[in-house]
């Protein structure tokens, strides 16, 4: 059986993994078996953080919430359960933000959810 040197497809195919690990660090850059393993694992990382970092977000937008929160006597569970009684939806990215661009909004909501949780 004759011997198949590859040519310019497989050139082309291994030039396309070499190109996405350009920046990597020694032979992960310039092998291609070695990189074509380094940019796999990186994209799985980047698909998977992807998906991650929405949920890291939104556990520091509830820590936020819950430190602004407990300095007018509220828990963050408390605060919340007194928005949804009142009708209010805001998301807590919006809430996270507020008692630092806003202290009398936040302050206002507080008040708000205290009521709620009161009266019902």
């Amino acid at each position: 059986m004759a011997r198949v040197k590859g040519g310019p497809k497989t050139r082309r195919r291994r030039e396309k993994w070499l190109k996405l690990a350009k920046g990597y660090w020694g032979a992960r850059s310039k092998l291609y078996r070695t990189a074509k393993i380094a940019v796999a694992k990186s994209l799985s990382y980047a698909y998977r953080d992807r998906r991650a970092k929405k949920r890291e977000m939104r556990r520091l937008f509830i820590s936020r919430i819950n430190a602004a929160s407990r300095q007018y006597g509220l828990s963050y569970s408390q605060f919340i359960q007194g928005l949804k009684k009142a009708g209010i939806e805001i998301d807590r990215k919006i809430l996270s933000e507020l008692p630092t661009e806003d202290t009398v909004l936040f302050k206002t909501l507080v008040d708000i959810s205290k009521n709620a949780n009161q009266s019902a």
